[in-house]
């Protein structure tokens, strides 16, 4: 165990956006909350999974909704408790912990800010080792772990508690619900044991945000790369330079849903990138080959700064670094391929790994 304070939650933030791929709601937002939880409840207790009891229970925490939407409706800071409070009162059993669902910009953020209030630990986890755009797309669903019951709450104080036949179901009845509260809300979803959180889990997820967020400063401090600095920590590739030349971006049923054109610059002159996304970065490709493709990670690096840009915050002009990092392995199985491969998304593209894309063998 260890505790969170100021800088750790900052370093986290920008992490959090680079493995969010673009998602995973505004880490500005995020951090803005969390730290003030720190300040007005002291620092967060950050946990391994080894630390948890077998017997513990543990739930996620998250928003639900399009990243876009939250830039203007920004939480009130209770929902997340309203659903907590919610399904621990359903259950009947005292909760010990609460995790990140996803390694995303807001979503990792959103359960240190609960921790703090509630003065509960937080597990050193989560369910993808990035962001996804659907509730089933977690490795507790590929384990058979359910996502209900759950519960949704929103900024005006309306709550739900939702209990499905499986998490596709779950997916579909809360993003419609959703939509109608207003295009995001806060979840308490996938309620398990601590002995399923070590078996299902991609495990030390905040410590890897801590350390690219790190990486990053440091780097500026010690005038490096950080782009350089932040692919030798994540063992991921540059795949394109350029300047955003046109987005062509919409929000919905429930999601920001586009495609993002870069034209190449330094090495990749006179070359267009199409960067298609659905909340994530999914696929990336250029006229005549695909250079990275879900379920890897995508993610839009500034120039300049290294700093991770999210879709919503995508500009016309913006020059980036477009990179490519692979996926834990649990994604890379058959029924993850299945769950948030390119196909589930509506590409007629098979999967292939980042490794042999970079080879050349698409």
């Amino acid at each position: 165990m260890r505790l969170i304070g100021k800088q750790e939650i900052e370093d986290i933030a920008v992490g959090a956006a680079l493995l969010g791929t673009g998602g995973g709601g505004d880490p500005y937002i995020g951090k803005l909350m969390a730290l003030q939880a720190v300040e007005e409840f002291g620092p967060i207790k950050l946990i391994t999974v080894d630390e948890v009891p077998d017997d513990a229970l543990v739930v996620p925490s998250a928003m639900m909704g399009a990243p876009t939407v939250m830039v203007e409706k920004i939480p009130s800071g209770n929902e997340a408790l309203v659903a907590f409070e919610a399904l621990q009162n359903y259950l009947g059993k005292e909760i010990y912990a609460t995790m990140p669902i996803e390694a995303g910009g807001v979503n990792s953020l959103l359960p240190l800010a609960l921790a703090a209030k509630l003065g509960l630990p937080v597990v050193d986890a989560d369910g993808m080792g990035r962001a996804f755009p659907e509730l089933q797309m977690v490795t507790f669903y590929l384990d058979g772990v359910s996502a209900t019951p759950m519960v949704l709450s929103d900024e005006k104080g309306n709550s739900s508690i939702l209990n499905t036949v499986n998490s596709v179901w779950a997916e579909r009845i809360a993003r419609v619900a959703t939509v109608e509260m207003g295009g995001s809300t806060q979840l308490s979803i996938y309620p398990m044991d601590g002995k399923t959180v070590k078996e299902s889990s991609i495990h030390n997820t905040l410590l890897l945000e801590e350390n690219i967020g790190k990486a990053i400063r440091e780097a500026k401090q010690n005038n490096l790369n950080p782009i350089t600095e932040v692919l030798k920590l994540t063992n991921g590739h540059s795949l394109f330079t350029g300047k955003v030349s046109d987005i062509d971006r919409k929000t919905e049923t429930g999601f920001a849903r586009g495609m993002a054109t870069i034209e190449g610059m330094e090495g990749n002159q006179g070359e267009t990138l199409y960067l298609y996304f659905q909340n994530e970065h999914l696929l990336a490709k250029t006229d005549d080959k695909v250079l990275c493709i879900t379920p890897d990670l995508i993610a839009v690096l500034d120039a300049d700064t290294g700093l991770p840009i999210t879709t919503e915050g995508l500009r016309y002009g913006a020059r980036c670094v477009v990179v490519g990092l692979p996926a834990d392995a649990k994604w890379r199985t058959e029924k993850g391929i299945e769950t948030a491969g390119p196909r589930y998304f509506g590409y007629d593209l098979d999967y292939t790994p980042l490794e042999k894309l970079l080879e050349g063998g698409q």
